[in-house]
């Protein structure tokens, strides 16, 4: 059996971090993001992460990073939801969930999730929402694999070429899972 964990982000992780992302979205999202964005140096990436981690912009803001033995393979970014018209006491935000992916389809994913809805619960949070690229059937599927559902809403976001549509996907963090 592996040995597999998810804890929170510490400053050390911030390189780790900006490494899985930038090799998960250059796999991932190449289709769907500027070259300019998927060209970001790592370094400035981690200094980001280090940020993130160091200074966040709330007590409701967490990094959790999913571990398989000393390797950082995974992690969520969440905080308190920010769209307008969402009760932001009560409603959380998946920011971020990436999984580097050759690390993929090991629960890494569904371990980070479950830490972060015990968080979420923890501070108080009856909804949670995350955005997902309409073009990203895999972080789709996860979501609704995982009991998300979409509201309905959705934004399109510049990237460069073409308008990239995300759709917001929410669940009650009140129901027993």
């Amino acid at each position: 059996m592996a040995d597999v964990s998810v804890r929170p982000a510490r400053p050390e992780d911030a390189e780790r971090v900006a490494r899985v992302q930038l090799s998960t979205w250059r796999t991932a999202y190449a289709d769907l993001l500027p070259p300019e964005a998927l060209d970001i140096p790592e370094v400035q990436a981690a200094a980001l992460w280090l940020g993130a981690v160091e200074s966040p912009p709330s007590a409701r803001h967490r990094l959790l990073v999913a571990m398989e033995r000393d390797e950082l393979v995974g992690f969520a970014a969440s905080g308190p939801a920010s769209d307008e018209g969402l009760d932001d006491p009560v409603t959380a935000e998946l920011l971020t969930l990436l999984v580097e992916p050759r690390w993929g389809r090991r629960g890494h994913g569904s371990r980070l999730v479950a830490a972060t809805v015990d968080h979420w619960r923890g501070d108080g949070s009856e909804i949670a929402v995350a955005w997902a690229w309409e073009r990203d059937p895999a972080t789709r599927s996860f979501l609704l694999g995982s009991g998300w559902e979409p509201d309905g809403a959705v934004r399109g976001l510049d990237t460069g070429p073409r308008v990239q549509q995300q759709l917001r996907f929410h669940t009650d963090l009140r129901e027993a899972t």
